[in-house]
């Protein structure tokens, strides 16, 4: 009997940790082929691969991001293969089971909830006397009737094998993302998640742990993400994988997502004293600032003491954060986001994820629906689409923010830029990312494509229709951070050179022959004229660049010339220099 287990990914990059979990507990006793695809992949594509595997059982992981296309494929491949068994599983079809049931005649089965033991007594009974009422946890078909078997119990986390040993992950390890887990469950009860259901948390012996990760690091993983709902709620357990890791690590990221109002400050010190910087990254929920509505989901969240260990994280200069919000919680209205939004964005992340509640099944969010108005989608996401005190019009005002803040600040092409105009132009960064995306709807950009150039234009674009002022000083930060966001010398540029060409070359052959008039740093780096004309870019910046940068200070009693060198090999990323253009003048 050839078993074949699937799934849709988000993105090529991803891996299914459930599907390897599956192969190791049963590949003792059955052939089981792990295949995997993305939501992006034609159907014909994906049905043609799966028949010419010719499996005589089929199973697909599925979760709301991939449930739509799975139920297309399903519905295809049973066509042509009609004695095929298929099965599902997964959190999209762990709850309201009957429904996939009736929705998809297709389908035979259904594993509910952790999968690794009934999927192994299924396809013992499939192959033997198929008597699935003997299988716990599993939903099945008897003639027209749907049976739904109670669940089993949790099964000893050290009773399943390892899911990272398998010899044909190796080639592709340090071009994908590798999941890991330390744990299973969480001891919280945020109402929007399905985590909030599991209650407790199981731990997967250190030792193995170790073993897994040492092996993964070994065979040339580069990201590996914890997908613990809370990394650190077992204080001892989490510091003695960080210290491993530091110990360890061979220049491998992890990734883990923390609750950060309960990190305690001796881990944060260990942290900031010991950690490489860049090989951990943390993951923290926030949702929103709002006490009213973080009590109606049972989210308990002290942001006093979050905001003190970002803030101190960040200091460290070690880990970058990664912060979340949803949008359209209960009692959450358009200005109380904007407050939320804002509290959080001044903590200053590097990367800030602004969601939008979704409506999962078997959360209690779902089942309270009513209570607040909510109207959301019918199928997956099931994102909402409004609610008695946020209307579908602020929610789309809210999606624009959203797909701004994406491009000028999660993608950090702008830094500098976006920086200075929420501290020096607009009322907040809300503010700022709302009225420029609120423009760049107006003008249709959402329609169409944009090279890097043009983020810079249509900013520039937003910033002239609203006349605002010291444009010149925001165009010379702008021009800083365009020759920051290439790893060689930029063949174009978006505005005209402050500089003609012969002084240009003037310049650079002045900098060629005294270095030190820009800085010892740059005299350092030994460039002669020919290379400097290779790998140099040069612009006129009408303030004290490095006067701002320190004390947030604009000083244009003189104008400097920024230096930028790229690296001819890119290994490192372009450094800047600048220095008075008096000085230029007067030799």
């Amino acid at each position: 009997m050839k078993v074949l287990v699937s799934t849709l990914n988000a993105k090529f990059i991803h891996t299914s940790l459930a599907l390897r979990y599956l192969k190791a507990f049963c590949e003792k006793d059955f052939d089981v082929e792990i295949t995997e695809y993305t939501i992006k992949d034609p159907v014909m594509n994906v049905v043609s691969d799966i028949y010419q595997k010719a499996p005589d059982v089929l199973g697909f992981s599925c979760y709301i991001w991939n449930i739509e296309e799975t139920i297309t494929i399903i519905k295809m491949i049973k066509k042509i293969r009609p004695d095929l068994l298929i099965m599902l599983g997964g959190p999209e079809v762990s709850y309201d089971t009957e429904y996939w049931m009736n929705r998809i005649p297709e389908v035979d089965f259904i594993v509910m909830g952790e999968g690794e033991e009934t999927f192994h007594q299924l396809l013992t009974e499939i192959s033997t006397t198929r008597k699935y009422h003997f299988v716990y946890g599993l939903a099945y078909r008897k003639g027209e009737e749907v049976i739904l078997m109670p669940g089993r119990p949790k099964l000893k986390l050290d009773d399943i094998p390892s899911p990272h040993r398998f010899a044909e992950d190796v080639p592709s390890l340090a071009n994908r993302v590798v999941y890991f887990e330390t744990s299973r469950g969480c001891p919280f009860s945020c109402q929007f998640c399905l985590s909030s259901i599991e209650v407790g948390v199981r731990y997967f012996d250190m030792e193995r742990t170790k073993s897994d990760l040492l092996y993964l690091i070994d065979s040339g993983a580069k990201l590996i993400k914890f997908v613990d709902r809370t990394f650190n709620i077992k204080r001892d357990y989490a510091m003695e994988i960080f210290e491993f890791l530091i110990e360890n690590h061979r220049g491998t990221v992890f990734q883990f997502e923390i609750t950060a109002d309960i990190m305690r400050p001796e881990v944060l010190d260990y942290l900031a004293e010991n950690a490489p910087p860049g090989i951990f990254r943390f993951e923290i929920g926030v949702q929103s600032t709002n006490d009213t509505t973080n009590d109606l989901v049972q989210r308990r969240q002290n942001f006093f003491k979050l905001s003190r260990t970002v803030s101190k994280v960040k200091n460290s200069l070690k880990i970058d954060q990664h912060l979340d919000l949803i949008a359209g919680l209960p009692e959450e209205d358009y200005n109380s986001f904007r407050k939320t939004f804002n509290d959080v964005f001044e903590l200053g992340p590097e990367e800030l994820q602004l969601g939008f509640l979704k409506m999962l099944r078997g959360t209690g969010m779902r089942n309270d629906a009513h209570k607040y108005g909510y109207v959301y989608m019918d199928h997956a996401p099931y994102e909402i689409l409004g609610n008695d005190i946020l209307p579908f019009t602020d929610l789309i005002r809210i999606k624009r923010v959203e797909d701004v803040l994406e491009k000028y600040w999660n993608a950090h092409r702008m830094d500098h830029t976006v920086k200075y105009l929420i501290a020096k132009e607009f009322a907040s960064a809300f503010d700022f990312f709302q009225e420029f995306g609120d423009f760049w709807e107006g003008r249709g950009w959402q329609k169409i494509g944009h090279q890097l150039e043009d983020l810079f234009t249509r900013l520039r674009d937003f910033l002239m229709h609203r006349e605002t002022i010291n444009m010149h000083v925001i165009e010379g930060l702008m021009k800083l951070d365009y020759f920051l966001g290439h790893k060689y010398k930029p063949r174009k540029i978006w505005w005209d050179f402050t500089l003609e060409k012969s002084e240009q070359n003037a310049y650079l052959r002045l900098l060629a022959e005294q270095p030190e008039l820009v800085s010892g740093d740059f005299q350092s780096l030994r460039i002669n004229e020919k290379d400097l004309h290779k790998h140099a870019m040069l612009e006129v910046l009408p303030f004290a660049l490095q006067t701002y940068l320190q004390s947030g200070e604009i000083d244009e009693s003189s104008k400097e010339l920024l230096v930028v060198h790229f690296p001819p090999d890119a290994q490192q990323p372009a450094s800047y220099y600048t220095m008075p253009l008096r000085q230029l003048a007067a030799t």
